[in-house]
């Protein structure tokens, strides 16, 4: 273990360590619920109060068996007291991605020193993909803490041999199976194997994995509510939950989500941006740094998750980041051996141009025949929403960084740092609430004014959970009945029969009138 060296610079140390503060916090609450993900799990959420029912989540009336129930619990205590807010429902992602953060720095700081703790922070707080999830009110964000944590610990006992942080290290993978499944499991069990596997560790992985107090800690926290589960819902559960949403998302293509073999190949570099190249520079290290047994571990780590979920049916991109942990303190690691500027430099300067350029490129998709109408008719209205303001931001935002790439005297490391702060900055100010607004902005005002209109409403052959959030209500997905109200897509609705009341973009309500 490397001993920590004091900071020479504490102002700057100060800043970079409120880095994880503004990315996931700041205007957390702008921007509307994205459906179907962030919907689903905050109308979930909402239902456990209405039903009164704490161990079992519904959607709209029906079994929710998608995730386990930590995330809800947790997003159920701010719930209580402020009620349902967009902010609300994300704050425990937001605490959770922070902490992740500051527990990479943390163990960066006793491996690697101070300097490139600082840099591994400053990567997991501004990085895309992390930025996104730590965002939003799902259960990922939360699983890379847990996964993080686990691992961490898991070297920790790997490198002393101390019982502590591997009894830790139980406590996280039990609290990750309640968030997410076996893939809490999997991830740790399968990294600390390969691992002790490279050096013929065999009895060594062996005495760590079958702990017997290590056990007993997974039991304590995971048999309670999975055979709570399996009691009221018996074979549903095993169906919804272990092999549909479990099994299946390994074996098979779950809801359309499938990718190529090299899916992650090209994801991993995206959801790293504006730290693309770096990433890249520091591939070239792979040899070297297989002969230093934490580099060995951390690149075990990320190799893993990138060829485990490249042989999965089912293809999302935040799959791969909980294999992002341990490539923030490789690319943080090797940060002095970057070498000419502009390939490191023009990852940040093509995503501010193309920021700026979004209103022009969805109002171009609009006038297309791609897709379907409702999501063209919802990019329409790009131009309208795009305020001065937003244009003043994104150009201003890319002329001072092309200032400080090509003016400030400092390492590429620092100018790349300070430009991905701004692009934090201009994404979670500007960005994020104006896609918000353009994609769910309809979706949330159609629910607010059939809230207003009261009566029977339900959503028809449209798959938008957050209705139900802004309504307040359950609505069951179904055609209406005469009298009553539904919000649906402007491509399915019949020429006859209804009464449009509201209509933007691509949602429109309609009442359906008597024969």
């Amino acid at each position: 273990m490397m001993p920590v060296a004091p900071s020479r610079r504490p102002a700057l140390t100060a800043l970079v360590l409120l880095l994880p503060l503004v990315s996931f916090f700041l205007m957390l609450g702008a921007t509307p619920l994205f459906d179907v993900d962030e919907g689903a799990f905050s109308e979930a959420t909402r239902e456990m109060f209405e039903r009164g029912d704490f161990l079992s989540t519904y959607l709209n009336g029906e079994n929710r068996f998608d995730k386990p129930i930590l995330i809800y619990w947790l997003q159920a205590l701010p719930f209580m007291a402020f009620g349902a807010t967009e902010w609300v429902f994300r704050l425990p992602s937001a605490v959770a991605a922070t902490v992740w953060c500051y527990a990479t720095w943390q163990f960066a700081r006793e491996r690697f020193g101070a300097d490139t703790a600082l840099a591994a922070l400053t990567v997991a707080a501004t990085a895309i993909g992390p930025l996104a999830i730590g965002r939003a009110a799902t259960a990922d964000a939360l699983l890379n803490m847990l996964l993080a944590l686990a691992l961490f610990d898991a070297w920790r006992h790997l490198e002393s041999g101390r019982r502590a942080p591997l009894l830790r290290s139980y406590v996280w993978i039990g609290l990750g199976v309640l968030t997410k499944g076996p893939i809490a499991l999997i991830v740790p069990g399968a990294v600390t194997f390969l691992y002790c596997a490279s050096r013929m560790e065999w009895r060594r992985w062996l005495r760590s994995v079958f702990d017997p107090v290590g056990w007993i800690i997974l039991a304590v926290l995971v048999v309670p509510w999975y055979a709570a589960a399996l009691a009221i819902h018996g074979q549903n559960f095993i169906d919804g939950f272990i092999l549909k949403h479990n099994v299946k998302r390994f074996t098979g293509s779950l809801e359309g989500h499938t990718g190529s073999l090299f899916y992650y190949v090209v994801a991993v570099p995206l959801l790293l941006l504006p730290w693309t190249a770096p990433l890249l520079a520091a591939l070239r290290h792979v040899r070297a740094d297989a002969a230093t047994s934490v580099r060995r571990f951390l690149w075990l780590w990320a190799g893993f998750v990138v060829v485990f979920f490249s042989l999965s049916g089912t293809k999302l991109p935040h799959y791969v980041l909980y294999g992002s942990t341990p490539l923030f303190l490789l690319v943080a690691a090797h940060r002095d051996g970057l070498r000419r500027a502009w390939p490191h430099l023009l990852p940040p300067t093509l995503l501010l141009a193309a920021l700026i350029a979004l209103p022009t490129i969805a109002d171009h998709l609009s006038r297309g025949e791609a897709g379907n109408p409702y999501y063209r008719a919802q990019l329409a209205e790009a131009h309208a929403i795009t305020s001065p303001a937003y244009h003043a931001v994104t150009i201003g935002a890319l002329l001072l960084w092309l200032t400080v790439a090509t003016l400030l005297k400092s390492s590429i490391w620092s100018r790349l740092s300070i430009g991905a702060a701004i692009c934090v900055v201009v994404l979670t100010t500007t960005v994020s609430p104006w896609a918000g607004t353009l994609l769910q902005g309809p979706v949330k005002e159609a629910a607010l004014a059939a809230r207003a209109l009261g009566g029977t409403v339900v959503a028809w052959r449209f798959d938008a959970p957050s209705i139900s959030v802004y309504r307040g209500a359950v609505t069951p997905l179904r055609a209406p009945e005469p009298g009553e109200l539904a919000i649906t897509r402007i491509d399915r609705v019949p020429e006859s029969g209804y009464e449009t009341l509201f209509r933007k973009g691509g949602v429109v309500l309609v009442r359906r009138l008597e024969p």
